[in-house]
């Protein structure tokens, strides 16, 4: 019979309308996650959308900047004199978070994708050694050429890691972990019996230069100069950017906004150039803005511009939020992750020739455990998830800030290493617990749709 495969008991309308108004609506659910930049129509829907994204749980960077303040405020009353905010520590807190920003801004990869690196430290480390190994006398090579080597090698460690990950699909976790041996094994043998690999300041223009990346200062005037062009260039992008969606017809944020970031990018601008340029030396003049500084923002111009603003950037979020739903999108999901171990080993690279300029050179007393946990540490900080997803790279500056505030305000106070790591541990925590929350709030939100 034609009836054979029809249910055989009735069918009750009423039960099958409850079920319906049960079930979640997927479209409301999709409008509360559409960015508020998209969204307002001026700057005061921005901050209110905003407020409201908050307490829904996504509360993006302000929880940082919070603790940023919360820091800075705390440091500045306990701290000998108040010079926690002289100008002096100030750009000695910005030398030592150097290392931390880099580092979390490559770490940024790889959490992205859900995963974790923990081999950078030592990866680090061996970057930083081959850059002065090739600055030596007997070597002599270009100081820029040397960065590139260092960072090239590190970047070939990286794609290593991805091999092992993507195409035999061994646990990331296991992989860097035998990376974190291995390389602390290869970097005590680069070193040989010395032990060591040192740059000075006063031998060679190669050494000097690889030296001076956090020893050498840019002139004022120049400095000056240096932030007009990057405000001009910066934020005539952004306007530029944003009038042509607008004349499009495509979505874009408000102009207020838009001229809110501008302003913001040239008041920070403003504060480190004008702080750097104040005399803190004690017995000779020490003034400029460190190259350490303009360096780390290429690397954030760089980093944000490739994740934000191409292709590669939306499939990495891609992969990072959902793996099979990328895979059945189209995108090479084994390419983008061994691409992300890359980044995250060549620009771990990077802040090893930082931390070899800082130190002055490589010894076999680095350790690059502690810096691996500091880099993670200083992204999940800043707001990258530890869940794969979300992240930028900013939120590796933001971070960064914040460990080396902790680190160079327990410093000030003479407290010894343990209370470092204890006051770190307890700002990690409190970070991971905000990203946990914000999801179980994102999670009952949809759930409530």
């Amino acid at each position: 019979m034609a009836t054979e495969g029809l249910p055989r008991g009735p069918i009750v309308p009423d039960e099958v309308a409850e079920e319906a108004e049960s079930a979640p609506d997927l479209t409301a659910a999709a409008v509360e996650v559409i960015p508020p930049e998209i969204m307002a129509q001026s700057l005061g829907q921005y901050f209110r959308a905003q407020i409201v994204r908050a307490r829904s749980g996504d509360a993006g960077i302000l929880p940082v900047v919070l603790a940023l303040v919360a820091v800075t405020v705390a440091f500045t009353i306990v701290s000998p004199h108040n010079v926690f905010l002289s100008a002096g520590n100030l750009v000695n807190l910005f030398d030592q978070s150097a290392v931390f920003i880099v580092l979390a801004m490559g770490q940024g990869f790889v959490l992205l994708l859900g995963e974790i690196d923990l081999s950078i430290g030592y990866v680090a480390a061996i970057g930083g050694i081959v850059a002065a190994n090739q600055v030596q006398p007997e070597t002599n090579w270009p100081w820029w050429l040397a960065i590139i080597a260092a960072v090239l090698v590190c970047s070939l460690i990286g794609a290593i890691h991805g091999f092992l990950i993507t195409r035999l699909r061994m646990p990331a976790f296991v992989v860097t972990l035998a990376g974190y041996l291995l390389w602390f094994g290869v970097m005590i043998i680069i070193l040989g019996p010395a032990g060591g690999v040192g740059i000075t300041s006063a031998v060679q223009p190669n050494q000097q230069a690889l030296y001076g990346i956090v020893y050498s200062y840019i002139d004022p005037l120049g400095a000056w100069i240096g932030l007009a062009a990057i405000v001009a260039v910066i934020g005539g992008i952004l306007w530029f950017q944003d009038a042509g969606r607008r004349r499009s017809g495509l979505v874009a944020p408000p102009v207020g906004l838009t001229v809110a970031k501008i302003g913001a990018l040239a008041a920070a601008g403003i504060v480190v150039v004008a702080v750097s340029n104040l005399d803190r030396g004690r017995f000779l003049p020490i003034i400029g803005v460190p190259w350490v500084v303009p360096l780390v923002l290429v690397v954030l111009l760089a980093w944000t511009v490739l994740l934000e603003r191409t292709p590669f950037g939306r499939h990495m979020y891609a992969v990072g939020g959902n793996p099979e739903a990328a895979r059945r999108a189209g995108i090479n999901v084994p390419r983008v992750r061994t691409l992300a171990f890359v980044l995250c080993s060549g620009t771990a690279g990077l802040a090893g020739v930082i931390y070899c300029s800082q130190l002055g050179g490589m010894t076999t007393n680095i350790n690059g455990g502690q810096l691996v946990l500091y880099a993670v540490a200083a992204a999940v900080i800043g707001g990258t998830s530890l869940f794969g997803g979300r992240g930028r790279a900013i939120h590796g500056l933001l971070g960064g800030l914040v460990i080396g505030a902790i680190y160079n305000g327990l410093y000030l106070l003479g407290l010894p290493i343990q209370w470092q790591l204890i006051a770190t541990g307890l700002v990690l925590l409190a970070a991971v617990s905000v990203d946990s929350l914000s999801r179980r709030g994102a999670t009952g939100g949809m759930a409530r749709a």
